[in-house]
């Protein structure tokens, strides 16, 4: 598929969609925890659960009986090896389940992502966090959280914008993959408030003008990325490179790196610039 081809696409149609198979993957998700599971580790030393693979199963099998022509990258495929030839210009990003150590902990900042890239942009997405009953979703122009109810059904809506730049500025950092490098940018940031979450949330959070900035100096692969992206987006973030170029998705036979790893990045709500630091 095209970007223009891409451009072409009903987003409030596909959001809809998106929001369908993230609830419905949601409540498997909770039912594998309800009836107890165990946790296999892959090749690059990660955790992944029937809960994992049985979200992936009803997202993939959804947005390929909906969307046919747009190619679908899903992160345990992709751990098996099934990689799609091409990818196009427009295509999907899928985390059946972002936090999956959150989720084998007993904890609840574990999330459902599925995205739609276009042209290296996320402009369609939605996070759907099981436990919290919550979902965020966004597409050009909107963003909006849903409040979930414990059997897994949508009920009241409203919308999200980023916030102007509180003082001190709010850090939201991850709750399990603090660096060094990280420590150090908020501490040369000065004085700041620092807010721990795990998963997608971090980009929802700015997305619903509870944080400012979200610096990542840690390994992230695209579908870890691109829905909470898509969605902070909508909101009226932004997502950066460290040197303040624009952060792009769709990034294949990198010289060094595997297919669709990134690189560090800041993500923005409300702020204009980065900020300085000492």
């Amino acid at each position: 598929m095209t970007a223009q081809q891409g451009a072409g696409v009903d987003h409030g149609a596909m959001l809809a969609e998106f929001e369908r198979l993230a609830l419905a993957a949601g409540r498997e998700i909770l039912a594998v925890r309800q009836a107890g599971f165990t946790a296999d580790t892959k090749a690059d030393s990660s955790p992944v659960t029937e809960a994992d693979r049985r979200a992936e199963t009803i997202i993939l099998d959804g947005l390929r009986a909906r969307y046919p022509q747009i190619a679908c990258v899903a992160e345990e495929e992709m751990s098996e090896g099934r990689v799609p030839a091409e990818i196009g210009d427009a295509f999907f990003l899928v985390d059946p389940l972002d936090g999956t150590k959150e989720f084998v902990g007993g904890k609840s900042d574990f999330t459902v992502n599925i995205a739609y890239v276009v042209d290296g942009t996320p402009v369609v997405g939605a996070v759907y966090a099981p436990a919290r009953g919550a979902l965020y979703a966004g597409r050009p122009g909107h963003a909006e959280q849903v409040a979930v109810s414990a059997a897994g059904d949508p009920g009241g809506r409203h919308a999200m914008s980023v916030s102007p730049c509180n003082d001190p500025v709010r850090v939201v950092a991850s709750r399990s993959h603090r660096t060094p490098e990280t420590d150090s940018f908020i501490a040369e940031c000065g004085e700041a408030e620092i807010v721990s979450v795990g998963s997608s949330l971090k980009f929802c959070l700015l997305a619903a003008g509870e944080a400012d900035l979200y610096p990542r100096f840690g390994r992230t692969m695209e579908w870890d990325t691109a829905a909470g992206d898509a969605v902070l987006r909508a909101a009226g973030g932004r997502t950066l490179l460290l040197d303040g170029a624009p952060f792009r998705y769709g990034k294949r036979n990198q010289a060094d790196d595997v297919d669709f790893a990134n690189p560090y990045f800041i993500a923005l709500g409300g702020l204009k610039d980065l900020p300085a630091r000492r």
